[in-house]
């Protein structure tokens, strides 16, 4: 298509703009004008911490191919965070959200990410939700001006960016293609759109389920209802039926599906349209709604979801009676609005500001509610029952288990209380506690709460805890091996590319992380007067050094006999040969429990720094391609999770000012650097790599979060007060902070001089000020004594 330079008057001046495509530019000058004014000269902006967060943030993938590293293969898309802009409250399972990812055709990221910022088009837009991406979300809803088709041959509309709104309980934007303006927000089981539509005698909206169908049914003129696949939640935390009702009466519709039998669904034919028929079932099993609209005329549809129509519709009454699009907005806004006006920060410039509160937004995607206290839910082994208390989804642990859980025992130790009693009654239906993805990381989030002093049933967790890591048929894997030899063997999966493997057992990795979980199992039976169980743990604990191999300097894949694995390159990543999703540089780390015994490993403090300063400084160039490793400097991967602790490792071996570099330049480098400014160094994975920006920005991380200990980075802000659950202020001052002052020069805690690189909870629980003076070059001296650096296992190493 030509470019072309072209004006739309607009409000009397003249708007200049310049276009790639023809269809773009017709699609600009026809915008309304009142939405090309908001967008022309915006007046001052709050900065009240709910108008600073943006959930676009996060949407966006990186786009210097020095910091991408390697990825993508060719014909897939660079990893984003993959978060959702979309209208929600926090927790919230119910999530008003945009869709301009076709997942009924593939899941180009990996897991089912509806949204992703480059994409030009959107299909619909969803008001359910799930416990994880959000993809599982149903009905899909789009409001079509003119002919549509059946899906998965969605109808797409391209839109400008420009038009693209997004605020904590808001999404808008307006659908060029249509010449339709879409705005949503929700409550916590309802979400409520309005559709500004054109001058048309076929305006329509389109409901329809997705490939796994369900039945759907017009009732009236003025609502649709189904209930997806066989009547399951299906991966969806607010349940598989669905009630939506409109603000106006429709004057048209009919039914859609895909017709029966197994062939593909693209061509004449394929499809089953039924006018004026009100019930389908089966695969893409929809409804569509016509209305003849004037100019600027809006109609407003709410939806609800629930475990039966009744409990949909009972929704709906409670929570989002009438056609009050404000009253909703701003009952939303006003529950954000409380929970990150918890942070206060001053100082920083304007982007700084903007990405902290963004960050510290999708900190809250996860876990999820299921049923407020009295509602009814379906258990871990799908019985339905009454909840006792705020049930919550599984926490996904090898994620959010690391630092995200931290930050909410900070801010939210009330909800933490309710996690926990959900995970424990999961445990309890199923026999087995949670363990998510990889390792078994419950005792993360049970010991750091206990550290953190919220109050829990403590000893009623261990028999879950103990279990997962003693018996052989729970949800360890390989553990039989691991209690065995004290190390997962592995060997070279057949039938798989190398590098990297998509096969195998990550034996190395697998060891690493059992090491870690055991650590914090001994402590937490050391609390309970359990000495036996504690020694035993304490043991197992060490047994990260079964995979180190002196010969290399690497923790390295072992086969069944003990050798070492051949070949051996740790600058290869790998998904689960030896490793997990990482290579041998990048695990080399994962031992926060001990890095004092890691130290001891690799010869002394000077060969530990020289062996950190070689892992960041090593340039990313390996052979294989891993999707999930972005965000690269040297061979750090702040995109995934084995080794975003490894800049705060310096204050273990005595140079903090490395940390204090490092982080600064992961801050400015790695988030928002894009173009649109919206990009992640790699997958949120429900709000783990936010939490990590939104803690290192105040100025400390939880290198293990199942313990006290917070490692001091270098802040942005001249001044944070975080405001902790039990009311006290945690106020961290930064003096003389700048781009270039990055670095500590001294510190004090509550007036008196801090010398260590770290603090702990028990430091500031009731309350804490601490003063950090700032300046543009390194003080060796400070934090940097042997004395000073923070505990782990093996104390020796100091």
């Amino acid at each position: 298509m030509a470019v072309l330079r072209a004006s739309c008057v607009i409000g009397g001046r003249v708007r200049r703009t310049h276009l790639l495509a023809a269809t773009a530019l017709l699609g600009l000058c026809a915008l309304p004008a009142d939405m090309l004014l908001a967008h022309s000269g915006a007046a001052a902006a709050s900065t009240a911490p709910v108008d600073l967060a943006d959930p676009l943030v996060g949407t966006a993938p990186l786009d210097r191919q020095g910091l991408i590293g390697n990825a993508p293969p060719p014909g897939e898309p660079v990893y984003s965070g993959q978060t959702s802009p979309g209208a929600r409250l926090p927790h919230s399972s119910t999530e008003a959200a945009p869709v301009n990812v076709n997942l009924e055709l593939s899941y180009p990221f990996g897991v089912p990410a509806p949204y992703h910022y480059p994409n030009p088009t959107m299909i619909g837009f969803t008001g359910g939700g799930g416990a994880t991406y959000g993809g599982r979300a149903r009905p899909m809803i789009m409001p079509v001006v003119g002919d549509w088709t059946v899906p998965p041959a969605y109808t797409q509309a391209w839109y400008d960016k420009a038009t693209e709104k997004a605020a904590p309980g808001f999404y808008s934007v307006y659908l060029n293609t249509m010449r339709t303006k879409v705005e949503a927000t929700a409550t916590q089981w309802t979400s409520l759109f309005r559709f500004t539509f054109p001058k048309s005698d076929r305006s329509n909206l389109l409901v329809n389920l997705p490939r796994d169908g369900g039945s759907v049914e017009i009732i009236g003129d003025r609502a649709v209802r189904g209930v997806s696949g066989d009547g399951r939640a299906n991966g969806s935390a607010d349940g598989p039926y669905f009630v939506a009702e409109f603000s106006r009466p429709f004057t048209g519709f009919g039914t859609f599906r895909k017709s029966p039998g197994e062939d593909a669904a693209w061509g004449i034919g394929d499809k089953d349209v039924a006018p004026q028929v009100r019930s389908v079932n089966g695969k893409y099993a929809g409804a569509y709604l016509s209305f003849g609209t004037a100019e600027g005329e809006q109609i407003q549809m709410k939806i609800a979801h629930g475990d039966s129509y009744a409990e949909a519709e009972q929704r709906l009454r409670s929570e989002n009676a009438g056609w009050d699009f404000e009253r909703v907005q701003d009952h939303a806004r006003s529950a954000w609005a409380d929970l990150l006006g918890r942070v206060q920060v001053s100082g920083g410039t304007p982007k700084q500001r903007k990405l902290f509160y963004s960050t510290l937004f999708q900190s809250f995607s996860s876990p999820r509610l299921v049923a407020r206290k009295g509602e009814t839910f379906s258990d871990a082994n799908g019985r339905m029952q009454t909840a006792g208390y705020d049930r919550y989804s599984p926490v996904p642990f090898w994620d959010t288990g690391r630092n995200q859980l931290v930050l909410l025992e900070l801010l939210e130790p009330e909800l933490v209380q309710n996690v926990m009693r959900s995970e424990l009654d999961m445990a309890r239906e199923r026999g087995f506690m949670n363990t998510s993805f990889h390792a078994d990381n419950a005792v993360f989030l049970y010991l750091g709460a206990w550290e953190r002093g919220i109050p829990f049933d403590y000893a009623g967790t261990y028999e879950y805890l103990k279990k997962n890591a003693t018996d052989p048929e729970g949800p360890r894997d390989y553990l039989a091996e691991y209690q065995r030899q004290g190390w997962i063997s592995d060997e070279i999966p057949k039938g798989n590319p190398s590098p990297p493997h998509a096969g195998g057992k990550a034996g190395a990795a697998k060891t690493l992380e059992y090491a870690w979980d055991d650590y914090a199992l001994a402590r937490f039976a050391r609390r309970l007067g359990k000495a036996e169980d504690a020694r035993m743990f304490e043991a197992r604990a060490r047994n990260y050094a079964n995979v180190f191999d002196r010969g290399t300097g690497f923790v390295r894949g072992r086969t069944a006999d003990g050798a070492w694995i051949e070949p051996f390159d740790p600058r290869e990543p790998y998904y689960n040969h030896m490793m997990k999703e990482a290579s041998g540089w990048s695990t080399l780390w994962l031992v926060p429990h001990d890095v004092h015994g890691l130290i001891s490993l690799l010869g002394g403090r000077d060969r530990f720094n020289a062996k950190l300063d070689q892992f960041f400084a090593t340039p990313y160039a390996p052979k294989g391609i891993c999707r999930d490793c972005t965000g690269v400097i040297g061979q750090y991967v702040q995109g995934n999770q084995p080794d975003q602790h490894a800049p705060y490792l310096y204050a273990w071996s005595g140079q903090p000012w490395k940390t204090q570099a490092l982080v600064r330049r992961i801050l400015d480098e790695l988030y928002g650097s894009d173009a649109a400014g919206y990009g992640y160094p790699g997958m949120d994975d429900q709000g783990s790599t936010s939490s990590w920006y939104a803690m290192s920005a105040m100025g400390f991380y939880p290198v293990d979060p199942s313990s006290q200990i917070y490692v001091l980075g270098s802040p942005i802000f001249d001044d944070v007060r975080l405001t902790l659950g039990n009311g006290r202020t945690l106020e961290i001052v930064a003096e003389n902070v700048s781009a270039a002052n990055m670095y500590i020069q001294s510190a004090t805690l509550n007036g008196k001089r801090w010398d260590k690189p770290w603090f702990s909870h028990d430091d500031i629980k009731n309350g804490a000020r601490m003063v950090l003076t700032m300046g543009p070059r390194p003080n060796t001296a400070w934090g940097s004594a042997p004395e000073a650096a923070p505990p782990s296992m093996s104390e020796a190493g100091r």
